[in-house]
């Protein structure tokens, strides 16, 4: 079976030309826990791939166990047939405020965000896809895999699962407040910061429930 917690030769983050920063330098990460943080504390990412001589974005749900990123969609996909044997990036990005400056010009965010340059692989060991799949839905729903009904032959043969490691990868984060000119901060106008937060509604019943089924408590606590 392929080895699922691979660890990388260190602890920091690579330093390849994709992955050094060119601007704002002070905002990157270099600890590989960075990079851990940001994907686990993300729901989507987005995968770039070139498909027929263009680039294409694709959001879509993911999963991480130990320095591997699991990817996975219809096997009927272009950009999943296409992506193994092929550099891809992904990207995972949290916005966590608006920056509202004096100067228009010094608007910005709040974030976090992490990109992964890599070849994927095609997972064909049935142990590994497994372990990919429950990873991809606890990122989701934490507690949803050993809830639900586990999938049919049927379903893992419509589905492919990718493998992407985690070596060559950037972080980068802002946090606080704007930093105006100068002279602009006697100028009368209100600045700060609009944080964004994302929380969960309350769950909404599927009406075609057979009989009366209570809300998980791994949904419901959430």
């Amino acid at each position: 079976m392929t080895e699922l917690t691979s660890t990388p030769p260190t602890t920091g983050l690579s330093t390849t030309g994709r992955t050094t920063l060119g601007r704002s330098k002070e905002r990157g990460r270099t600890d590989r826990a960075d990079l851990h943080a940001v994907l686990d504390a993300g729901l989507i990412c987005h995968l770039g791939v070139i498909v027929n001589g263009a680039p294409m974005v694709i959001p879509t749900g993911y999963g991480r166990i130990g320095d591997t990123l699991y990817l996975h969609g219809s096997t009927g996909s272009r950009s999943l047939r296409t992506a193994p044997g092929e550099t891809i990036c992904v990207t995972v990005t949290h916005l966590d405020g608006i920056v509202l400056a004096r100067s228009s010009f010094h608007h910005s965010v709040n974030y976090r965000s992490a990109m992964i340059y890599g070849v994927p692989r095609l997972v064909a060991d049935e142990d590994e896809r497994w372990s990919g799949l429950a990873a991809i839905t606890e990122q989701l729903a934490p507690g949803q895999w050993d809830y639900t009904r586990k999938p049919n032959r049927k379903e893992l043969a419509k589905t492919a699962v990718l493998a992407l490691s985690l070596e060559e990868a950037s972080v980068k984060m802002r946090a606080g407040g704007p930093n105006d000119d100068d002279e602009d901060y006697d100028l009368p106008i209100w600045a700060g910061v609009l944080p964004v937060v994302t929380t969960w509604g309350d769950p909404v019943t599927d009406p075609k429930l057979t009989q009366p089924i209570p809300v998980p408590e791994h949904i419901s606590g959430r």
